[in-house]
């Protein structure tokens, strides 16, 4: 059976940090101001747009942090056709119905993103995401428009992971809620595992190919060489590669046994937790399960499953049966896909409510 090198590449996206550049312009009408901003965090710069509604503040806000890998502030990815993403259209979205909204680059993506690498190499880390989010908090602070107790954050897949450790470990300035979608509930080494079991269906030699796969995941979370053997296919191979990457250390091996269902249930704010029913990278029953047992009762959280949301929230059509990750994972971003809208309107009502 022929697996699916789209889905291998969005799998690698959790672990790889790659940079192409972007357009990150935007456009502006009477009710709405958009710039670019820009602000320094060690030895490196931090780009992003700021959107605000005109008129007085203070307003609430809302902070956008992007998924996995090399996708951008408009949740963009070189893994993916278009430029038409998610993170762009909720934030204008947010914007009309008068919240501030702010979305950055993670420093080792977008059009500045060969400025910082030099910086970041063997650098990147969980901390030095954190490091990121504390930042634009500290932004959006900042500003004299915003009202400080009122900031939320919006997620998407990976950026659940550095919401979940920025309020875990804030003092200060927490999120009022948060709003983490396409959030995985499973380790992403479980997670990694069991799309690569699905890749590997019709082989006939699928459990040795397995045990090879193990092996190799083994040596990377002891700490040793990766070495994949070459009998696994060759999409296979080079994911695994990819994961002691010297650019990627030692964030690649933090992020592989990240539990997100322990540290959900430490949260005292208001949660909102989407997965869309036709997310191809986390499952809604599998991982909204696991999420929903680990709550505890007198914890906020407001679970949701859209029938017709894909990974990044845009409307699919399709029946899920139906979906093909090799064709339909890699469109999410054309021009013509839209916001799911229920799922739109599922976000506006959980922010008035809270």
């Amino acid at each position: 059976m022929k697996y699916s090198t789209v889905v291998v590449a969005l799998l690698i996206a959790f672990v790889l940090g790659l940079a192409l550049a972007c357009n990150n312009s935007e456009e502006s009408n009477d009710s709405i101001e958009s710039k670019e901003v820009f602000w320094y965090l060690g030895n490196t710069t931090v780009y992003a747009n700021i959107t605000a509604p005109t008129g007085n503040g203070p307003h609430p806000a809302v902070l956008f942090i992007a998924g996995s890998g090399p996708t951008d502030r408009d949740w963009n990815s070189p893994l993916l056709q278009g430029t038409n993403g998610s993170g762009k259209l909720l934030a204008k979205k947010l914007v009309s119905e008068g919240y501030v909204t702010l979305r950055y680059d993670k420093r080792f993506t977008g059009e500045h993103a060969s400025d910082n690498l030099p910086y970041l190499i063997g650098n990147i880390s969980m901390q030095s995401h954190l490091n990121e989010v504390i930042s634009a908090v500290d932004y959006l602070v900042g500003q004299p428009d915003i009202d400080a107790s009122n900031i939320f954050v919006l997620t998407n897949s990976e950026g659940a992971i550095h919401a979940l450790n920025y309020q875990l470990q804030s003092q200060d300035n927490r999120f009022a809620g948060m709003i983490l979608t396409g959030i995985p509930g499973r380790s992403i080494m479980e997670l990694a595992e069991s799309q690569i079991a699905a890749l590997l269906d019709g082989y006939e030699n699928k459990d040795e190919l397995m045990a090879l796969y193990n092996e190799s995941v083994a040596d990377f979370m002891a700490g040793r060489p990766v070495a994949p053997d070459p009998a696994l296919p060759a999409d296979i191979e080079w994911f695994l590669r990819g994961l002691d990457n010297e650019v990627n250390l030692p964030f690649s091996r933090e992020l592989w046994s990240y539990d997100t269902t322990e540290k959900l249930k430490h949260i005292p704010e208001p949660m909102l937790v989407m997965i869309g029913k036709k997310d191809l990278q986390v499952d809604w029953e599998i991982d909204g399960a696991r999420l929903q047992e680990a709550v505890l009762p007198e914890q906020d959280v407001t679970f949701m499953y859209p029938d017709n949301a894909n990974h990044v929230l845009k409307y699919e059509e399709k029946p899920r049966d139906e979906l093909n990750p090799a064709v339909d994972g890699a469109t999410y971003n054309l021009v013509d896909r839209v916001l799911d809208t229920d799922s739109v309107n599922a976000i506006l009502e959980w922010l008035l409510l809270h």
